[in-house]
């Protein structure tokens, strides 16, 4: 493979964080902000939420369909959170990263440790909320009376769990307040373009057409 095609390939982003944290929304601000950056969208065989939409929020599909999908290897990693199936399409993902952009999965620390496993190149965020007491309001807040007391409980046990996970991801950002977060993945994204531009050689390139010029012609 040549040189300029490694340059056009882009990068996988990989952000993870316990339920109730607020990640989708800090990834659905920093997108636009950020020129060839793109949200996959994962499948679901979960029911849509009031307000969400097929083919915007998720691809919402069947259990059957799913697990259909799933045994024909139709995605990069997926995962049972709370009951229902998750996955990221291999094919949408390889389409996007071919065509040079760069493309951010929202899945959890189990999808995510299937992507590193599979993926060479991926760069690992974890969003964490400023503590356990503040996560427990969110999800009150955000569920309202959908989420019986034993639901919660569990939601919080398997976030003590992933929050074990860290040491496996790049940077680790904390949600207090959504605007400075939203700039610190912003800030992430670009620090990561300008490192893969460095390991990928375009620097050393033009380096080495600068010191080509520098070179005194021979007599």
């Amino acid at each position: 493979m040549t040189s300029s095609k490694l340059a056009k390939k882009g990068t996988l982003f990989v952000v993870s964080a316990p339920s109730g944290t607020g990640k989708t929304t800090l990834i659905r601000a920093v997108v636009p902000r950020v020129p060839n950056l793109v949200l996959s969208r994962s499948y679901t065989s979960r029911p849509a939420r009031p307000g969400e939409r097929d083919g915007v929020d998720y691809h919402f599909i069947s259990r059957r369909q799913f697990e259909s999908r799933r045994a024909d290897g139709g995605f990069l990693e997926s995962a049972e959170v709370f009951g229902h199936l998750y996955g990221t399409s291999a094919v949408d993902t390889r389409r996007h990263l071919d065509a040079g952009r760069d493309l951010v999965l929202v899945i959890d620390v189990q999808g995510a440790e299937q992507v590193r496993r599979l993926e060479s190149h991926t760069v690992g965020i974890f969003v964490l909320p400023p503590s356990p007491v503040v996560l427990e309001e969110r999800l009150r807040d955000r569920s309202g009376s959908h989420l019986t007391e034993n639901e919660l409980m569990r939601r919080l046990a398997v976030a003590h769990r992933e929050v074990e996970q860290l040491s496996g991801y790049d940077y680790v950002v904390v949600n207090d307040e959504l605007e400075a977060c939203v700039v610190q993945l912003q800030a992430i994204v670009v620090a990561e373009r300008v490192s893969r531009r460095a390991a990928r050689g375009e620097g050393a390139r033009i380096a080495e057409a600068f010191r080509q010029l520098a070179r005194p012609e021979a007599p």
